[in-house]
């Protein structure tokens, strides 16, 4: 019967692994919007987003609710490491008939409290902020703000309930003229842990308490933390584990024993993880253990066992004493005695077997739990191996070595892909509170100091009006014969001078050079759509940076390789060039090069037809089937190509490695080209529009540095606030700002971000 009855309190590792399962799906199940309010286990936001990084510094208070008594605290950090923070404390004692009246009355008195210890120590009238340890149930929305949703430990104070008790708190501080106290935070026990641990070198994400009760919480991904509107970095979520079960996910690890501790107890149904685990239950699944085996005269034979009936009767101490493996047997015997027992040896053996089972189990569960939390964090990261710190509090942590022990062999079975390090917690209500608000304070002067940072690149919709109009104006000047050469916007005739109606038929050969890419198509117009066929070369930045005539020869190659995969080279198709650079178009195939943009810089090419110099590349290589018929900025690409699908397209606009903008013009506003009859399509080559200071108040330092190490200073300065290629580095410029004010990767230096263009653009799309 003994044996029986410890093989149903012992978890097999199988099961346990399923625990960790069923909790797993259990987190998800309260993270989730959809099913957070079917969920057992809440996974509270609690609105922290960081654990301490040793820079926290100041003087903060906290108060603590208990169930009798308010401590208050004064702790100041020295920005140490926080390895000494200097304290001083004082308890009050609470009238019970204040836990049982009206909700002001309770505040005025915490207010009084908070009063009278501030006296007691002579503290100066600079602002103190106030960490608040609130160990009820309630529904955070900020750290700041959180309203009751019920009392319990006896406590049951009228018009609190639904109320924000942040703010009844403050309010009650006002009344006693303490003006310069500020409640900045909310927090529970469970928080405070993890806020400890974390105050020594690594941070410390996780926390559990195995005390009266038992919870835990850890940093999750914010984007996951569906109830909160955060979504990046991370937040502390409270994970309410001690109602894990109370939809039956346990019953098949239920003894008897524990299914009538849960009917004795004040809440039957509910709390079903912790009343395996919490320290208030442990006795009692110990004492209707007992009464069992003695009902079968397994223990006890001879004495009067009616005493095992009464609730209470064997603490949860003293079942961590009997464990004891020197002291056990005597503390086990001295227990069962004063309750009127007359244990034998092997009473008392067995008795201390079923403690060690009862606590065993419980630790074995903590363990399922966490090892659920871990490879939780470890998935959502996105890593094959989580190294983490995990702050433990509670008496059954404390007081003994086997449950440690356990919980951390256990843990490591069950997430074999988590190196975990298990740290006792000092203080978590106290010091952890002091540490919450710390963080809080710290996180919000970084985010004070980042906004003034980013505030020149924030655009108002008045700054926006006002780049508007100046670029209208530019475009009138760029489109007036007298006033195009001062403009910054050139506006540059195409004589393509209508888009597509769909008609168009026949095969085609293009060319498309724009950036570090060159593509070479054929493409056939057939009334039943379009095909193409293409081929993307490479330009080597020495091509890019070095002569014209090796640039061409490289582009004349390209075109050859390309008509001989393609079997074209006996054909003369007609050519069509799109050359993605400033250009004065003095017919639809002649171009004269205006400038070089986007890294580009071969010599002898500005001031050049490109379309004579490919056809004189090709002459160099001797390939005389080549039929230039029209040279097109690719902005006017974009427009025909989707104009062929819609008539009525009748801009082009490109961002990408530079940006332009093509439209189709009514030609009696085109003063630059004779006649005005019909429309042509303007090349505003805006990516220019700046350069003659008129945008100089909205370029921030960050651009002044991009522009400074460009191939073009001054010149491209619109292109530069938009375009793919100078994007990253303008990030890059904010980080290194960013890591010189301390505010990123700890405060640590990051000398990597010194390389020019080591924070590619696309790495702004892949994290956007």
């Amino acid at each position: 019967q003994v044996q029986r009855a410890l093989l149903e309190l012992t978890i097999p590792l199988e099961t346990l692994q399923a625990v960790k399962g069923r909790m797993m799906q259990a987190m998800r199940k309260g993270l989730s919007r959809q099913t957070h309010a079917q969920a057992n286990m809440r996974m509270l936001p609690t609105y922290i987003c960081s654990t301490p990084d040793g820079t926290e510094r100041g003087d903060l208070l906290v108060v603590e609710l208990c169930q009798s008594h308010v401590r208050t605290l004064w702790v100041t950090l020295l920005g140490d490491g926080n390895q000494s923070p200097q304290m001083m404390s004082r308890i009050f004692n609470v009238p019970g008939d204040i836990t049982r009246g009206k909700g002001e009355v309770l505040f005025d008195f915490i207010a009084q409290c908070v009063c009278q210890f501030l006296a007691g120590i002579g503290s100066p009238q600079h602002r103190l902020p106030l960490g608040f340890v609130f160990p009820f149930s309630c529904r955070q929305t900020r750290l700041d703000k959180a309203e009751l949703i019920s009392w319990s430990k006896g406590f049951s104070c009228s018009d609190v309930e639904g109320k924000d008790v942040v703010q009844l708190l403050q309010s009650a501080i006002n009344k006693q003229e303490l003006c310069h106290v500020d409640v900045v935070a909310l927090m529970n026990d469970t928080v405070g842990t993890m806020m400890t641990c974390g105050m020594g070198g690594e941070p410390c994400e996780v926390a559990l308490v195995v005390d009266t009760g038992t919870n835990s919480c850890f940093m999750a991904e914010a984007q996951q933390v569906e109830m909160a509107e955060e979504t990046s970095g991370r937040m502390c979520v409270n994970t309410e584990w001690g109602c894990f079960g109370d939809d039956g996910t346990l019953s098949d690890i239920l003894t008897p024993y524990d299914q009538r501790v849960d009917q004795e107890s004040s809440n039957p149904g509910e709390k079903r993880f912790e009343k395996l685990v919490g320290s208030l239950y442990l006795g009692e699944i110990v004492r209707h253990t007992l009464i069992t085996l003695a009902a079968e005269k397994v223990v006890f034979t001879g004495s009067n066992v009616a005493v095992l009936r009464t609730k209470d009767v064997l603490k949860t101490q003293q079942v961590l004493e009997i464990i004891d493996s020197e002291e056990g047997m005597t503390k086990a015997r001295r227990a069962l005695e004063v309750l009127g027992l007359r244990p034998s040896e092997r009473d008392c053996c067995r008795v201390q077997q079923i403690c060690r089972v009862v606590v065993s189990r419980a630790a074995a569960l903590c363990a399922a739990g966490l090892a659920a939390i871990l490879s939780h964090m470890c998935q959502s990261r996105e890593l094959e191996r989580l190294v983490v710190n995990v702050g433990v509090d509670g008496e059954l942590y404390r007081g003994y070595s086997r449950f440690r022990e356990i919980l951390q062999s256990v843990t490591g079975l069950l997430a074999p892909e988590c190196m975990v390090t298990l740290l006792p917690s000092v203080d978590g209500t106290g010091r952890g509170a002091a540490m919450v608000t710390a963080v809080a304070l710290r996180l919000a002067a970084h985010r004070r100091e980042v906004d003034r940072l980013l505030a020149p690149l924030r655009l108002s919709r008045t700054d926006l009006e006002r780049v508007q109009a100046l670029m209208r104006q530019e475009m009138e000047l760029g489109l007036g014969r007298e006033s195009n050469a001062n403009a910054s916007i050139r506006m540059l005739p195409t004589y393509v001078r209508s888009t597509p109606d769909g008609t168009e038929r026949g095969e085609f050969l293009a060319l498309d050079l724009g950036g570090t890419n060159f593509r070479v198509l054929v493409v056939r117009v057939a009334q039943d759509g379009i095909r193409m066929a293409s081929e993307i070369y490479v330009i080597p930045t020495t091509i890019m940076q070095g002569t014209g005539e090796a640039l061409f020869d490289h582009i004349m190659e390209c075109i050859m390789d390309f008509q001989l995969k393609q079997a074209l080279m006996e054909q003369v198709l007609p050519l069509g060039f799109t050359f993605s650079f400033p250009c004065q178009q003095l017919g639809l195939d002649k171009a004269v090069l205006l400038c070089w943009t986007k890294g580009f810089s071969a010599s002898g090419c500005v001031g050049q037809d490109v379309v004579q110099l490919l056809r004189e590349a090709a002459q160099r290589k001797q390939h005389l089937g080549l039929k230039v018929v029209a040279v097109v900025n690719d902005t006017v690409g974009t427009m025909m190509s989707c104009g062929y699908d819609d008539p009525k397209c009748e801009i082009g606009l490109i961002v990408g490695t530079g940006t332009n903008a093509c439209y189709m013009e009514e030609m009696r506003n085109v003063g630059t080209v004779e006649g005005e009859q019909g429309r042509m399509c303007i090349n505003m080559e805006w990516g220019a529009f700046g350069d003659n200071g008129c945008l100089d108040d909205i370029f921030t330092n960050y651009d002044r540095l991009v522009d400074e190490k460009t191939i073009n200073a001054g010149k491209q300065r619109f292109e530069k606030l938009i375009s793919g290629m100078y994007l990253g580095e303008i990030v890059r410029h904010v980080l290194l700002a960013l890591v010189e004010k301390q505010l990123l990767f700890r405060g640590k230096p990051c000398p990597k971000l010194q390389t020019r263009d080591i924070f590619q653009t696309k790495f702004l799309s892949t994290i956007e």
